[in-house]
This record gives structure tokens, C-alpha cells and sequence, in this order.
């Protein structure tokens, strides 16, 4: 049984937000998903209400917390990395200024907990390898930039204002739900390509790899994250870390099930130096140790389940 009552998602009907708010109801726990017109679910939970708007317009969040008194905010909505290199001013009201305010008012109305998904792209270059746990954090991409900014605000909220501000930094993530235009997610775009008997561009080289979570592993990490006690939450926030892999090895486990996958490595310098900024191990035995993280998936786990599923898509 979850502790919330009501909990407001925003980004809910993303696939991390989907999968979050389909655990909270079976856990009986009023859901409210905000997020962007052309993001409409036609299938919800009795339990679950969705409110489509743009995060900038203060109005609509504050009639949100009016309504409905979430006790826990899960901030999953973002601006991601290109985009916001795109339109950095789009990036800081959609990332930062709207995080600033639902912060506002959460303390405002007494929401109990918030918690924010942050990325290990708030690093920089030149990062230890492993990287430890105390490695700043002076990113050179917009996008962490403002990943940044909201941690450190969470942090003044919840030293100044008492919010039980709650914080996870993910690296790479493989999921099924990947959108095509997430170029970072080649992982999963392969396996499926894979599947369906078409051709792949690596856009890394073949070495390439970085530190990764499986989706599965990221929410049961938020769920398992919040319903711990604060008394054990030392840190201001985790990073998380379960296994590492090559674009080379990844090709290689492809093959294993579909010999005659088709694939060739053609680096794109912006995806390429994106991950090769990135760590292929991070230390994260706090989170270990404080509310008892443990990554179920390991690279094999990973890569069959997301065969199985996309096969089962193919089949129908």
C-alpha cells in the first residue's frame, strides 16, 4: 500500500509517468497526470484523472494543487537534450522556471513529498572512471544545465521551506517506449529494428558505451525511492548505476537471436560525444545503502526482454 493518497505526475502520460501512475493505482493511490495536448490517453484507471496543458501556464498548475491536494509530486516532465539546445529559452521555462513554481506550490499546499528525475548529463567532461559519488557537477549541454538548477533549487526547498524534496540521477535507459527521435536511445531502436528484419545505423562507434538502467529497474527505483522513510534518505540525490555495455557487444547479442541482423557503425559527433562524456560505471553504493537500491536487470535480462516484447508486438 503506498503512503500517498493523491499524487500528481507530471509528464503522466509519458511511459515512465504511465508505468509510475499504473503503481500507484493498483496501490489504490489517486493519480492526476499532467501533461501536453497530443499526449491524450483513451484508456485511464477510475482512480486516475489527466489534465492536458502546457507546464508554463502557472494558472493551470495552481487550479491542479487547488483541486485535487496531491500529498506527492513525481516531476517527470522535461525539455530533453536536444531540444533544449534548440530553444534554450523554451529549455529554462519548461525545465527550471516551471519546476520553481510547482515547488512554490507544493510548499504552498503541504504536498508531503516531491520528487525530480534528474540525468548524469548534469556532468561534464572528464570524469572519473568509475565515477564516484562526489564528482561535481558542471555540465556543458543546456539540458543538464537546468537539471542542475532544479536539484540545487529542491535542495533550498526543502532546507528553507521543509519540502521533502527527493532526487534520482539516471544514465542511459533502455526501454521499449523509446521515441524514435531519442538519439541516446539506439539501444532499444536496434533490438527492435532487429526484430522486425531491417537494417541499423549505429550512430556511436562500435566501443562506445556509457552506464544504463533498464526501465523496469528506473521505476521500481522512483517507487522504492519515495516510499522510503527520510530519516534514511542522507543524500540530496542518488545517482544509479546497474551494467555497461558496447554498441559492439549489444550488436553481438542481437546476432545471437537474429544471425543475420544487418547493422554498421556510423558515429554522429553530437551522440558520440554525448556518451563518451558520460560514465561507463558510477559508484552508487549510497543509494544502495540507504534505502536499499538494487538493479534486477543485468545486460542479458535487458536485451530478452525487450525481444520478447517486440516480438510480440510483430506477432500481434
Amino acid at each position: 500500500m503506498s503512503s500517498y493518497q493523491t499524487a500528481l505526475i507530471t509528464g503522466g502520460n509519458g511511459n515512465i509517468g504511465r508505468l509510475i501512475a499504473k503503481n500507484l493505482v493498483n496501490q489504490g493511490t489517486k493519480v492526476i497526470r499532467f501533461d501536453v495536448p497530443g499526449s491524450e490517453l483513451t484508456e485511464f484507471h477510475d482512480l486516475e484523472t489527466v489534465v492536458i496543458g502546457d507546464i508554463r501556464n502557472a494558472e493551470i498548475l495552481r487550479s491542479i494543487f487547488e483541486n485535487h491536494q496531491p500529498d506527492i509530486v513525481y516531476h517527470l516532465a522535461s525539455l530533453l537534450s536536444g531540444s533544449s539546445e534548440a530553444d534554450l529559452d523554451a529549455a529554462w521555462d519548461i525545465n527550471a522556471t516551471s519546476s520553481f513554481q510547482l515547488m512554490k506550490l507544493a510548499v504552498e499546499f503541504g504536498t508531503q513529498t516531491f520528487f525530480f528525475a534528474s540525468t548524469v548529463a548534469s556532468y561534464g567532461r572528464g570524469l572519473p572512471e568509475p565515477m564516484h559519488e562526489e564528482t561535481e557537477q558542471w555540465p556543458e549541454n543546456f539540458y543538464g544545465v537546468t537539471k542542475v538548477a532544479v536539484e540545487r533549487l529542491g535542495v533550498y526547498f526543502k532546507q528553507k521551506h521543509h519540502l521533502d524534496f527527493r532526487c534520482l540521477r539516471f544514465p542511459m535507459v533502455i526501454s521499449p517506449f523509446a521515441p524514435a527521435t531519442a538519439v541516446t536511445a539506439f539501444p532499444s531502436h536496434a533490438i527492435r529494428a532487429a526484430v522486425n528484419a531491417e537494417r541499423f545505423v549505429f550512430p556511436v562507434s562500435a566501443e562506445t558505451g556509457m552506464s544504463t538502467l533498464f526501465l523496469n529497474d528506473v521505476i521500481q527505483s522512483i517507487v522504492s525511492v519515495c516510499e522510503s522513510s527520510s530519516e534514511r534518505l542522507i543524500s540530496n540525490a542518488y545517482s544509479l548505476h546497474a551494467f555497461y555495455f558496447t554498441a559492439a557487444e549489444l550488436s553481438e547479442k542481437i546476432k545471437t537471436r537474429y544471425p543475420n541482423f544487418q547493422c554498421s557503425f556510423e558515429p554522429s559527433s553530437y551522440v558520440e560525444q554525448l556518451l563518451t562524456d558520460w560514465p561507463n560505471v558510477i559508484i552508487d553504493h549510497s543509494a544502495r545503502r540507504d534505502w536499499g537500491w538494487e538493479p534486477e536487470y543485468d545486460f542479458d535480462l535487458s536485451v530478452g526482454w525487450m525481444f520478447e516484447f517486440f516480438e510480440q508486438q510483430r506477432n500481434g
